[in-house]
């Protein structure tokens, strides 16, 4: 599974832009066509998007391209143009306001029509579907089972706020007047519930005032502590911040790698049951384990501490 801690926002008409996002630390890069684009630029920036992804040096990360919705008239033209002229220097698509299963069922059949024609390895590139309006979060569940090729569930939140009436103009704000608890709860957990029940990943949205980067991070942990994946950011201020709020300690990452090893010998040994220090671990502790070690993990964790035999 990608590292998604934090995915980064470039827009695909800006050179410039994109040659310093090589450079950032975020997990994910997407390049957008859509919003950051204006309409008499989108058709030449879809040149600008294939150039990036074909002669820069992308350093691992996760290379994702937002296309322009299903409403609009460039959407087709954004996949095949990207898909034929840098398929195989991207990752994945991320297709905006979905808010139906057949949006995801569309680009899949797109996707795989243009990998036949050009060679490219079928089913490899992945889909992210961003949630942003009432009748995506209706139809959530649908859209989360859609296709395997399905790697992400993404909150959008201006557009699903404006979609519900919210009265708030600060994107990830609390509206004015709602006191009791959280006016997003609801929201996150229905995504990530749609996303962990088909094996997705679940990647909150952006906090718009980027100069505040305590806010960002309060905003990060509300979602982090939920069990979300990663975050949007929209500046390299808040990359940093992101990165360290979905990243497990390094205590905590060190303590899951030793409970699955302590566990796998328990279990060699015919045991369903093991110590570590003066814990008692079973198969439910290895679920939460391996949740902290894949994410320590996919951040390039590396251990400090090493396995202690069981009873120990």
């Amino acid at each position: 599974m990608r590292s998604r801690r934090t995915t980064l926002a470039v827009p695909g008409s800006n050179p410039r832009f994109i040659e310093k996002a090589r450079g950032l630390p975020a997990d994910e890069v997407f390049l957008d066509l859509e919003d950051a684009v204006a309409p008499s630029a989108k058709e030449d920036a879809r040149g600008t998007v294939v150039a990036a992804l074909n002669e820069g040096d992308w350093a691992g990360r996760t290379r994702v391209v937002r296309v322009n919705d299903l409403d609009t008239p460039w959407a087709y033209r954004d996949v095949i143009e990207v898909v034929e002229g840098a398929g195989a220097n991207l990752d994945a698509i991320m297709l905006p306001k979905v808010s139906d299963a057949t949006h995801v069922q569309w680009l899949d059949r797109l996707l795989t029509q243009i990998e036949r024609a050009t060679g490219l390895p079928a089913g490899r590139i992945g889909i992210e579907a961003q949630i942003e309006d009432a009748r995506g979060m209706v139809n959530v569940d649908a859209i989360a089972a859609s296709s395997p090729r399905l790697e992400a569930l993404v909150l959008g939140p201006g557009d699903l706020m404006a979609s519900i009436n919210m009265k708030t103009l600060v994107v990830g704000e609390q509206p004015p007047g709602y006191t009791e608890g959280d006016a997003y709860h609801y929201i996150l957990m229905r995504i990530l519930m749609a996303a962990r029940a088909n094996g997705l990943q679940a990647v909150d949205g952006p906090y718009f005032n980027v100069r505040d980067v305590d806010a960002f991070t309060r905003a990060a942990r509300r979602s982090a502590a939920l069990g979300y994946d990663g975050k949007w950011v929209l500046h390299p201020s808040q990359i940093e911040a992101g990165n360290a709020v979905f990243s497990p300690s390094q205590d905590d990452y060190d303590r899951a790698e030793l409970i699955l090893d302590a566990y796998e010998h328990s279990l060699g040994e015919g045991r369903g049951a093991a110590r570590l220090g003066d814990e008692m671990i079973d198969e439910a502790s290895r679920k939460m384990a391996l949740v902290v070690a894949v994410k320590g993990r996919a951040a390039g964790m590396a251990r400090t501490k090493r396995s202690e035999p069981p009873g120990n």
